[in-house]
């Protein structure tokens, strides 16, 4: 039987950061979220090998925002399986480097892993941008956490 978490979001807080990790994933559409530089390596083979790359990150990416549905909106569930647990956290991954290098530059690492920001002090994008990085972080988590870690190292 495949293992599935579900979890329950409050819509009005979910909502908000949801607009920016759209905006996120729409800047992610035509760009990797981590370019590799492959200058050694010859123009065809580095487009081809870069596509496919962008094409998978936005396969994964397009995962994570199906679990954003109308269901979701009706409900506020979300669930996880074993079959897009991979997807998904590699999609966070994605979309967190795109916050942090687009919105989050004036945090230090150490802020943004510990969570330790004081929110009031951050203009509004900002505010928001830090806080749907630790949102997708938290999904990386539950997902970590609650399913069995070798589908992530698959």
């Amino acid at each position: 039987m495949e293992k599935r978490v579900e979890v329950k979001l409050e819509l009005p807080s979910v909502a908000p950061l949801l607009d920016v990790i759209k905006a996120a994933a729409d800047s992610l559409q035509d760009g990797l979220a981590a370019p590799l530089a492959m200058k050694e390596i010859e123009g065809e083979f580095r487009d081809a090998w870069s596509g496919e790359l962008l094409a998978g990150q936005n396969k994964d990416v397009g995962a994570l925002l199906a679990l954003f549905d109308s269901n979701f909106f009706a409900t506020g569930w979300i669930s996880f399986t074993e079959k897009n647990a991979e997807a998904i956290v590699r999609a966070c991954s994605a979309l967190r480097l795109r916050l942090r290098g687009r919105f989050l530059p004036g945090l230090t690492d150490e802020a943004l892993e510990s969570g330790e920001v004081e929110l009031t002090a951050l203009e509004e994008t900002v505010r928001k941008a830090f806080m749907s990085y630790v949102f997708l972080a938290t999904i990386q988590e539950v997902i970590i956490q609650h399913l069995d870690s070798s589908i992530i190292d698959s």
